[in-house]
């Protein structure tokens, strides 16, 4: 396998420095509802530039590292749509104006970039001293995996402020209504900030809660941290745009937990073998690797992920055909509160 050039990934994260630059202040500093037509040529957009960046790869790099970035993309792409079902609860449950919505998220999906590099960064650094983490991501995963299907995690379902919220709410005068897109204001000469900047906490720090799913996740396709960023950077980016165009069709993708389900418990699977294969703990084999497990190639869990994921909308699209859709007053409240108040 051809080691990526340098320059190669210098100019990769400049250029997607410069898409989230764009996002932010031309974008996202234009505070509006999106349309259907708008979200569609956004999602399209980002899809090219995932498909030719893999390409790129492909040239570069060779054909391994490129499947493994489809792989890695594939794979947060999915998650990201099950982490929309949280995002439509807290836009919903701090009654973010419609308007607002896109330049929040914005600006939470970047804080949650940086926190995810910091942790990107310490799990390469983890797994490349310790390989016998992988068997701790592997079975996190299949514990995953097995909460999904088995309804355990329902009780979660609502979402519940983070220990940092909560701990800011007592530490700094917030107002309960919002000022535009203004995080500070004045009222009687006393200095508040608005719910904007606990929003921003909420979406950007509950997103770092999802990573310890996809990154573990992600680790068991591939071990360049390059590969690693740039996956999630691209998974990312058409977050905001599948908000708008999935957030009233989130209910009707029943089965996506299911397909998401077979992902995270096969690349748990891969991992624990991974960590067999190599592995070093003197209670397993004497600490001598077990060469005899085989190790499962990239473009089965390429071919693996694109199935169960498939399957699953496709498999959810035909159930909800013959359902009849909900009137405004009988839409579920996590759809109900999309639009804020």
């Amino acid at each position: 396998m051809t080691e990526t050039p340098v320059p190669f990934m210098v100019v990769t994260l400049a250029v997607l420095a410069v898409f989230f630059v764009v996002d932010l202040l031309v974008i996202g500093r234009r505070p509006h509802v999106p349309s259907t037509g708008e979200c569609l040529r956004h999602i399209a957009f980002f899809v090219v530039m995932a498909l030719i960046f893999g390409g790129l790869v492909w040239w570069v790099s060779g054909s391994g590292p490129a499947i493994e970035f489809y792989s890695g993309w594939l794979t947060e792409y999915s998650l990201s749509i099950d982490n929309l079902f949280v995002f439509v609860i807290i836009m919903g449950n701090f009654a973010v104006p419609r308007d607002l919505q896109k330049y929040v998220l914005s600006i939470g999906i970047t804080i949650a970039l940086v926190l995810r590099g910091i942790f990107i960064l310490a799990g390469t650094a983890l797994i490349t001293r310790f390989t016998w983490v992988f068997f701790i991501f592997g079975v996190f995963l299949l514990y995953t995996a097995w909460s999904m299907v088995s309804g355990k995690g329902e009780e979660d379902e609502e979402y519940h402020e983070n220990g940092l919220i909560k701990a800011l709410r007592k530490v700094i005068p917030i107002t309960n209504e919002y000022d535009g897109e203004h995080l500070r204001i004045t009222r009687n000469g006393t200095r508040f900030f608005t719910p904007l900047l606990v929003v921003f906490l909420a979406i950007g720090t509950t997103d770092v809660m999802f990573a310890f799913d996809s990154i573990p996740a992600i680790f068991g396709l591939t071990k360049d941290p390059f590969i690693v960023f740039t996956s999630n950077v691209f998974a990312l980016l058409g977050l905001q745009q599948l908000y708008f165009l999935l957030g009233s069709l989130l209910d009707k993708l029943i089965y996506l937990p299911y397909g998401l389900a077979v992902v995270l418990a096969f690349i748990g699977v891969k991992l624990i073998m991974e960590a067999l294969h190599g592995n070093t703990l003197p209670f397993i084999n004497g600490g001598h690797p077990l060469e005899a497990v085989p190790e499962i190639p990239t473009w089965l869990s390429l071919l693996v992920i694109v199935l169960a994921i498939g399957i699953a909308a496709l498999a959810s699209l035909i159930k909800s055909r013959g359902q009849r859709e909900p009137s405004i007053e009988e839409a579920p409240a996590s759809t109900a509160n999309l639009g804020g108040k």
